[in-house]
């Protein structure tokens, strides 16, 4: 991204090059600067910042910003690197965390805000129908299978999760139209999950998998919530995919839960949270 800003440099009016140049000499704190702070340090008006980040491309100050921050935390030191001999701890932390949240925000400025939409209005009227949701996931997928059970249920959204294939099998088979089944893998190449997902899909079930893009769970569901984190065991990558995937969920139960619950929420979340409270010994 600060290739195409230099590369782009000569084209630029001169006010919008003393924007650029301000990103290029301290990206972090281009991006966590409000508007009237960076017009003020590149001598310009607010107007030719926002001008700025439009003529590179972007559809405002806020989608760049968004943009950079996330490039900037992907090359920041240790990302890429896996750990050796020679670490010390405080060098694996940052090694380990770094990956994580790169790939977070790696997320966040990709994913499919349409997808997600489609999945949760899918969930939301499941739901309002009474049909099943079902979640399978294999090995850490199906942690994450039963934590989305966890989260929907608090929710108020009757939810299942099975981590066993020929459970998953079975259960697909009983799936039909007005069901709706979330398939979870890093791979995307689980047999059983691949078998699962297929039986329910052929039933009529609406299927929505969160995989790998070009894997081929990916083409296997109706709607595919895209979470792609490269596979390499020296980056940690099971349990940075099943913090994504985790992440997913989280956003998919939020959107649900505002979906069908309207101001019954908050509400909702408060008395859950006391009636678990006052079972807690002082």
């Amino acid at each position: 991204m600060l290739d195409r800003i230099r590369a782009s440099m000569s084209s630029l009016a001169p006010a919008e090059q003393r924007v650029a140049r301000l990103v290029l000499v301290d990206p972090r704190a281009f991006a966590n600067l409000p508007v009237s702070e960076l017009a003020f340090r590149a001598h310009v008006s607010k107007p030719t910042v926002v001008r700025f980040c439009r003529s590179m491309g972007y559809d405002g100050l806020s989608d760049f910003k968004l943009k950079l921050v996330g490039s900037v935390s992907e090359g920041v030191p240790f990302i890429h690197r896996s750990v050796d001999a020679d670490d010390k701890t405080g060098d694996v932390l940052v090694k380990v965390i770094d990956n994580a949240v790169a790939a977070f925000l790696k997320y966040r400025n990709d994913a499919s805000t349409f997808a997600i939409e489609k999945a949760a209005q899918a969930l939301a009227a499941t739901h309002g129908t009474r049909g099943r949701i079902e979640f399978y996931g294999v090995g850490n997928s199906g942690v994450v299978a039963l934590d989305a059970q966890h989260k929907f249920f608090r929710l108020g959204v009757n939810t299942i999760s099975y981590s066993d294939g020929h459970m998953q099998v079975m259960s697909a088979t009983l799936l039909g139209p007005g069901d709706c089944v979330v398939v979870i893998s890093n791979s995307g190449r689980t047999r059983d999950l691949m078998d699962a997902c297929d039986i329910a899909r052929r039933n009529g079930a609406t299927t929505i998998v969160i995989t790998a893009t070009g894997s081929p769970l990916s083409t296997a569901g109706q709607i595919h919530l895209a979470a792609d984190h490269p596979e390499g065991y020296d980056r940690y990558s099971p349990m940075v995919s099943r913090l994504l995937h985790l992440m997913i969920i989280d956003v998919l139960a939020t959107t649900v839960a505002l979906r069908i619950g309207g101001g019954r929420l908050q509400p909702l979340l408060r008395e859950m949270k006391n009636n678990l409270r006052s079972k807690r010994y002082a």
